[in-house]
């Protein structure tokens, strides 16, 4: 594999970590019920948390599918760095930086406290290069577009 061809696949990696955690947050708030999430939201003072509680699981889940596929990646992006910025902002900048916090131990193991905002970040900076980049060779928007290597530059 050539450093060009290589340059063009390497969005297919960050693709199936932030696709396939997109899609875990979703479906891990859709199998549990919208209500149980409603009250986070609620708890929170979000505004339209009944709203909310329906679109986010779903953005998740269909985004977060998209992502994976490589599926209209630019504009997929938006919603889920928005839900990673409300979430960021409402939640997860109360518990500082670092994304594992190790608070005791017993002998089961490591107990870990409530996620800071790293993760946020990180998923948002991923995506934020999925937009700027593109979805990479592997994807469905390469077929959609029908580029072909040839048709990329450095």
């Amino acid at each position: 594999m050539t450093e060009k061809n290589a340059y063009h696949v390497a969005p297919l990696f960050l693709r199936l970590v932030i696709g396939f955690g997109a899609m875990q947050h979703g479906w891990a708030k859709l199998s549990r019920g919208p209500a149980g999430f409603e009250k986070l939201l609620i708890y929170l003072d979000i505004p339209f948390h009944h709203l909310a509680s329906l679109a986010v699981p779903y953005i998740e889940l269909l985004c977060g599918l998209a992502i994976l596929l490589g599926a209209f990646t630019r504009w997929v992006s938006v919603p889920l760095i928005c839900t990673m910025l409300v979430a960021m902002f409402t939640i997860h900048i109360n518990y500082g930086f670092s994304s594992i916090k190790t608070i005791g131990l017993t002998a089961n193991g490591p107990l870990f406290g409530p996620p800071g905002y790293e993760i946020n970040l990180l998923y948002i900076a991923g995506l934020i290069s999925l937009m700027l980049t593109g979805a990479g060779m592997l994807s469905v928007d390469i077929y959609r577009t029908k580029k072909t290597i040839s048709d990329w530059s450095l």
